[in-house]
């Protein structure tokens, strides 16, 4: 079984993330994707987020149609602050040693990998996926990545590079523009537009 997780604060999620996880899911034929929203992520202590219900909730209004994406609370219900390694560790636990597991994030992300907890351990328990805009330098990530990972493999062919188009759209702009007052409803799914608005969600940032 070959396991597709998506992690981040969703704050919100937004089209760009759909696209993502539907484009890993095909090319890696993966059967299915986990979306993990991270309850308190060690990278971003100094930003302000939304209510984890709300991003949590979001999560699940964006992907109620589609059958292959679904929704974790493991680092919701998780105490202190949500290391993607416990995480790794604890979906092999709860699906065996035997599933493959494939960590989707960005590659801006991925280029503070030796800055996260364990990354050696994170590129043994799993592979990477790093979604991309067009064009982006690759040479960047094989800088970005440690030698080896803890099982003494390449850590270069543990790492797959994705692009996507639709990561123009970003979280940071959207709380912008909601912020602002400017348009925002087709860069985020119908229903996660309708809370943003009937919650009153970025107006005070």
């Amino acid at each position: 079984m070959k396991i597709g997780l998506m992690g981040g604060t969703f704050d919100p999620i937004h089209n760009g993330h759909l696209v993502t996880a539907e484009e890993a899911r095909y090319q890696f034929d993966l059967e299915k994707v986990i979306f993990i929203p991270s309850a308190r992520p060690p990278h971003k202590m100094e930003r302000r987020r939304s209510p984890i219900e709300d991003r949590y909730s979001m999560v699940e209004l964006a992907i109620v149609e589609n059958a292959h994406l679904s929704i974790s609370t493991l680092e919701t219900e998780r105490e202190g602050l949500s290391y993607t390694i416990d995480t790794l560790r604890e979906i092999h636990r709860v699906y065996g040693g035997e599933v493959e597991l494939f960590f989707i994030t960005g590659a801006d992300a991925i280029l503070e990998i030796l800055t996260w907890k364990d990354p050696g351990e994170i590129l043994a328990e799993s592979q990477l996926i790093a979604a991309t805009r067009p064009g982006y330098p690759l040479e960047r990530l094989k800088q970005a990545l440690p030698e080896f990972n803890s099982h003494g493999e390449p850590a270069m062919g543990r790492v797959h590079a994705m692009e996507i188009p639709a990561l123009s759209i970003s979280s940071t702009d959207i709380r912008g523009r909601v912020r602002e007052g400017r348009p925002f409803r087709y860069l985020v799914p119908e229903l996660v537009w309708e809370y943003i608005s009937d919650k009153g969600l970025y107006l005070e940032r």
